[in-house]
């Protein structure tokens, strides 16, 4: 209830908020740009695309080269005239509030030339690809130009796939795919995934540290990014996954008033509100505001989520050179998830098909009345400063809060083909992370070489404590016969919990770390990058009786590009390494005695090999590449004692992805994907339980992504869409050891679709997810049942 006051008080403020946004720029009346295109000839221009540079918004002229742009308010504006075959053209203009504006008429002579320079957004070539990323590399490097892998999921897919979810995003991506959803438990309850043959979770926001034991909104987001392989020399070894990270990239504050209203709602309950306000608070100032209030049932007969989440920003222009941001996010999240089925680990599997756990598909084995909440909290001040032409400074201060407070629990495997235990505990848990970062990047001419370089300052401070209950069994449920005898409400679960209130945990982790990362170009067409960093480690835990203190760790990256077309194709390799710190473990000697054991970082190694292509007039992107990852230094047990712990332990992951971005024709747009992955644990103890098999977290072997949109950009049925993609999953070992044999969650394909109306200021969609009302499963040593068919209609109106 507590929780909910706080809510709706929560989403007054943002709706506060919002009205003050909006009559700060009351005054600001919209207008209309419209006019004519004309081609040399003096001809109506058809299907020209006409853009207003500074909104990001655009029009295609007409059969008779008629174009109109509504909701401009007072301002100076450039107008960027394109289209293939004709001479590009740029047009100013100045609009004065409430006055509709007619352009003069604009004629285009006709061109040979390659118009690879035009860069429009809302209607430009290829509006699904993000051909330049300043935070992959820390630094401002095209896709071509970067010898690493990565996926951008932008807003243009996001907005027209109507999604709610960070996952829904993430299905766009080649090669990841979600092991666990979001459980909200302490410590580590955000989502797990798993990409080239290993799990990660989403732990960076603008190329920093940001927490969560929730699932993050996408209210706020701009791009999301893939980047693949380990990324130890720019991220470090605490926050990056051998296979990988998931950057989010926040929206910003832009310098006209501007926005955009949703509301979407669907199966399952599913009502979801949100706003997007961007003002100018003065001449070097604006601010934008996200928000979102979500509530939605699962698809089970028990089980919600209910959130609220905003997410204020700020830009202020101190001057010519120095520019200063501000992101904050709240997020109040309050759920009951169905508790996870954990196989059992140490015996042989008792199931051997999915029979039972397709009889129980829709039943939860939960009750709402046991809920946990996961607050979550980000500030992120940014000042940027412009040294001179050639240098320019980055100085990132971010603080982030996540809690859990409330019931989590999970079934485990009996072991006699039918039930499981639920244990239960009460969480009360905080972690809170400090990073702070300083980046000087410079770009400098020596002759024809060109050399670009980022040197940065990282410290992060990560600090847990956990004040939870200890765990009870709460009554079996039986798969077979469908009935639970577990205490499912708050009253009946504290008076189980009261009998032992479990103990003050807490964990502190410092690091302070430095890298240098240059990119030098012998050639226009060669270049070669070198990075190192130097990562120093220091952690304490109340339940370990030794510290870990300043634990050095090196971390290298080279990658070579060589482009035998400019700016077209490039060929590239890359090696690169992360790391990961490990908590001491405990030490037995024949005697009886303990000690504690510092253990030294696992390594990973990746080498890789591939080519990038940005064909047919930048409308085909295309990325292809055979990658080989090698972990070292993972623990097993020590054959000289069972109780003990050595490291020596080896993982070999390898693999192909194929990642296409294409616009073939004007509204046709697509997005596919492949990957396959060969996971090994190659290394373990002579008797060890893994030695020989596939991991279990490395999850499908294959998988396969693909939407394909189209919009009609002129004619009677102009503004009208239609999409439709597929997800494919190969079968795969949840659990996976010798001990206990395996046991296979099935292959699965979903297919989901989508129609949209797409008006001056407003856009219709109504979207269908696994539409087949396919059951499919994810898991990781568990079996957890995935959402069935979902119906979602969604309006945006934007002003």
């Amino acid at each position: 209830m507590q929780q909910q006051r706080i809510s709706l008080r929560l989403f007054g403020i943002m709706f506060l908020l919002m009205g003050i946004v909006i009559s700060l720029s009351a005054q600001q009346k919209s207008a209309v740009i419209s006019g004519r295109v004309f081609t040399s000839d003096g001809k109506p221009a058809s299907n020209v695309s006409i853009t207003i540079e500074e909104l990001h918004r655009s029009d295609m002229s007409n059969s008779q080269g008629f174009y109109k742009i509504s909701g401009v308010h007072a301002g100076r504006y450039t107008l960027l005239f394109s289209s293939v075959g004709l001479q590009l053209s740029k047009v100013e203009v100045a609009v004065e509030s409430g006055k509709d504006l007619q352009v003069q008429d604009v004629f285009l002579n006709e061109t040979t030339e390659n118009l690879q320079e035009i860069e429009i957004i809302a209607t430009k070539k290829n509006p699904f690809a993000e051909k330049i990323s300043a935070s992959v590399a820390k630094l401002p490097l095209a896709d071509l130009e970067n010898p690493q892998v990565y996926n951008t999921i932008n807003k243009t897919v996001i907005k027209e796939q109507v999604v709610t979810s960070l996952n829904t995003a993430l299905k766009n991506a080649t090669g990841i795919t979600r092991l666990w959803e979001s459980t909200g438990r302490a410590g580590d309850g955000a989502e797990y995934y798993t990409m080239r043959g290993f799990s990660l979770q989403p732990t960076i926001v603008n190329g920093v540290a940001n927490i969560s034991n929730g699932a993050l909104d996408p209210a706020n987001v701009e791009n999301i990014e893939v980047v693949k392989g380990p990324s130890g020399t720019l991220y470090g070894g605490n926050l990056i996954y051998y296979g990988g990270l998931i950057n989010v990239v926040t929206k910003k504050p832009y310098d006209t008033f501007g926005g955009e209203f949703g509301y979407i709602t669907g199966s399952y309950g599913l009502n979801r509100v949100t706003a997007d306000v961007n003002t100018p608070l003065s001449d070097k100032a604006s601010m934008r505001i996200n928000g979102a209030y979500h509530y939605e049932n699962t698809f089970q007969d028990n089980g919600y989520s209910k959130s609220f989440f905003i997410a204020p920003s700020f830009k202020f222009k101190a001057s010519d050179r120095l520019t200063f941001f501000i992101n904050t996010e709240y997020k109040s999240l309050e759920r009951t998830t169905a508790p996870m089925i954990f196989l059992y680990r140490s015996a042989p599997v008792t199931f051997s098909n999915m029979d039972l756990f397709d009889k129980n598909y829709k039943k939860s084995y939960t009750s709402n009345r046991l809920a946990v909440n996961n607050p979550t909290y980000g500030m992120q001040a940014q000042a940027l400063y412009k040294i001179n032409e050639n240098w320019n400074s980055q100085t990132i201060v971010a603080a982030s809060n996540t809690k859990s407070d409330g019931y989590y629990q999970y079934l485990w495997d009996n072991v006699n083909g039918s039930d499981f235990t639920r244990y239960i505990s009460r969480l009360n848990s905080s972690t809170d992370a400090i990073n702070v970062q300083q980046n000087f990047t410079g770009d400098h001419k020596f002759g024809k070489m060109r050399n670009r370089v980022v040197f940065g300052v990282d410290y992060l401070q990560k600090e847990y404590q956990d004040n939870g209950y200890a765990w009870v069994a709460n009554g079996v449920v039986s798969l077979a016969n469908q009935t639970d005898t577990g205490v499912l409400t708050a009253t009946g679960v504290d008076a189980l919990l009261s009998a032992d209130p479990g103990s003050v945990s807490n964990s502190t982790v410092k690091i302070w770390s430095t890298y240098l990362s240059d990119v030098v170009n012998f050639t226009p067409q060669l270049s070669a990058l070198v990075g190192l960093r130097l990562d120093n480690y220091s952690a304490s835990t109340s339940w370990n009786t030794k510290e870990v203190k300043n634990q050095v760790t090196f971390s290298q990256k080279l990658g070579l590009v060589y482009q035998p077309i400019l700016q077209h194709l490039s060929l590239f390799a890359n090696y690169m390494n992360g790391f990961q710190n490990l908590e001491p473990v405990t030490q037995h000697d024949g005697s009886g005695n303990t000690s504690m054991k510092i253990l030294k970082p696992e390594k990973a190694n990746q080498w890789e090999v591939g080519v990038k292509s940005n064909l047919y007039s930048d409308r085909v992107s295309l990325t292809v590449s055979y990658y080989d990852i090698k972990v070292s230094n993972k623990t097993m047990a020590d054959p000289a004692n069972v109780l003990n712990v050595i490291q020596g332990g080896v993982v070999k992951s390898r693999g192909v992805e194929v990642s296409l971005i294409a616009n073939p024709v004007v509204g046709l747009n697509m997005i596919a994907g492949y990957s396959h992955n060969y996971n090994k644990i190659t290394k373990d103890a002579a008797d060890g339980d893994y030695i020989g098999l596939r991991s279990e977290e490395s999850g499908p072997a294959n998988l396969f992504n693909a939407w394909v949109s189209y919009k009609l950009t002129t004619g009677s049925l102009k503004g009208w869409g239609i999409g439709a993609g597929a997800n494919y999953a190969s079968e795969y070992k949840t659990l996976n050891r010798h001990s206990t044999g395996s046991f296979t969650l099935p292959s699965y394909t979903i297919f989901n679709a989508l129609i949209s109306y797409n008006g001056d200021n407003y856009t219709i969609s109504l979207k269908g997810d696994n539409l087949a009302n396919k059951k499919y499963y994810g898991g990781w040593s568990t079996v957890t049942p995935q959402k069935l068919r979902t119906i979602s209609l969604a309006l945006n109106y934007r002003f």
